[in-house]
């Protein structure tokens, strides 16, 4: 099978990991693959050399989506694609209206979020619905939300889980220990850590404010953030504010994230809205207690193996924080355990990439099919 996949830009996130791990997934499958990603330098890649690799560096303006849609249509004609899956907003509506001009034997748009952020967007998707063949999204709740948004009928999209690379996202002792010496922490200082792009969605002053107000104890807890985006500066400024920048470090852009997580000893999602919530996926395959907003489809994911609180409350999530840190070791372990199994049990990689490709030759029986 010859299958093209597009998404917005190729940042660190989870639909951006999601996408490469399909590539990598399918290339080794012995399908012919193509990634193309809209603007943007990569900052995350497939690992399998047989993917073929296109930016179409589209300009932010009228006649540089232009450009960028004509070398898009080139593409689409000379690689002869048997099915087109889209990621993320701009991706999915984009190809849709290049589907006028350009046929596409096949088209899958994929949403990644309860909310787009705009009536004008789900306006959008509910405009140029019938030019695709079938969307999905991360999670049941996900796809009702854009059912009671507008965005489409009831029938017009599955929801796939995410899946998780869960020979890479492990507990390591060792990467705990050369983590914790590069942060200059003793193993007695209490680590929390949270991971996600710097922007609204992810509530990161709900965080802060939750942190700042943490019974800081014998030995003070510190808090590191993973990830970057156009809120660093004004994060840096509230946590100032809240006299704890000398506990929270951001550490911008990495990719050692299991190691990190290895390091820390809670995951938090503060987020106020989510689609499926993956990083909480990754935290619980590395055996790390989870403390979550109950947002988008999270609670699907975490289940009984981790705590949820409301989202936008930071004094129930600083309750929950600290109750979470005072359990016995060996309830933390227990969670730990139960949190993994739940994961390789789900959400593996191998079970995500064949619900894709059954949507892909238009298999479906039900809702609930691609699960």
């Amino acid at each position: 099978m010859r299958i093209l996949l597009a998404i917005t830009s190729l940042g660190v996130g989870g639909a951006e990991r999601l996408v490469t791990a399909l590539a990598d997934r399918y290339a080794a499958a012995g399908h012919q693959v193509m990634l193309i990603w809209f603007h943007g330098e990569a900052e995350l890649r497939p690992s399998d050399p047989r993917v073929r690799l296109e930016n179409l560096n589209m300009r932010r303006s009228p006649l540089g989506v232009l450009v960028a849609m004509r070398r898009f249509r080139r593409f689409v004609r000379v690689f002869g694609p048997d099915v087109v899956n889209t990621h993320l907003l701009h991706a999915n509506l984009l190809t849709r209206l290049l589907r006028l001009v350009t046929p596409m034997p096949r088209l899958v748009s994929s949403a990644h979020n309860t909310n787009e952020e705009g009536r004008g967007r789900m306006l959008a998707y509910r405009l140029t619905d019938r030019l695709v063949d079938i969307s999905t999204n991360v999670s049941e709740e996900a796809v009702a939300a854009f059912v009671a948004q507008g965005a489409l009928k009831p029938d017009r999209m599955l929801p796939i889980h995410n899946g998780i690379d869960t020979e890479s996202f492990a507990y390591s002792p060792a990467a705990r220990a050369q983590v914790r010496a590069e942060l200059g922490l003793e193993e007695t200082t209490p680590l929390l850590m949270a991971v996600g792009r710097l922007c609204e969605p992810k509530d990161y002053p709900n965080l802060l404010r939750a942190f700042a107000s943490l019974d800081a104890g014998v030995v003070p807890p510190q808090l590191v953030i993973v990830g970057g985006g156009p809120l660093r500066r004004d994060l840096g400024m509230l946590a100032d504010s809240l006299n704890v920048a000398h506990r929270v470090r951001f550490l911008g852009v990495r990719h050692d994230v299991p190691a990190l997580m290895s390091a820390c000893d809670l995951f938090v999602l503060s987020s106020a809205w989510e689609g499926f919530g993956l990083v909480v996926a990754e935290a619980m395959a590395c055996r790390r207690p989870v403390v979550a907003t109950d947002c988008g489809g999270v609670r699907e994911v975490v289940g009984d193996a981790g705590f949820l609180v409301p989202p936008r409350d930071a004094q129930v999530l600083k309750e929950v924080m600290r109750r979470v840190l005072h359990l016995p070791e060996e309830q933390r372990e227990r969670l730990g355990t139960i949190a993994r199994e739940r994961v390789l049990a789900r959400y593996s990689l191998d079970a995500m990439a064949q619900k894709y490709l059954a949507v892909y030759r238009g298999i479906r029986e039900g809702p609930h099919a691609a699960e």
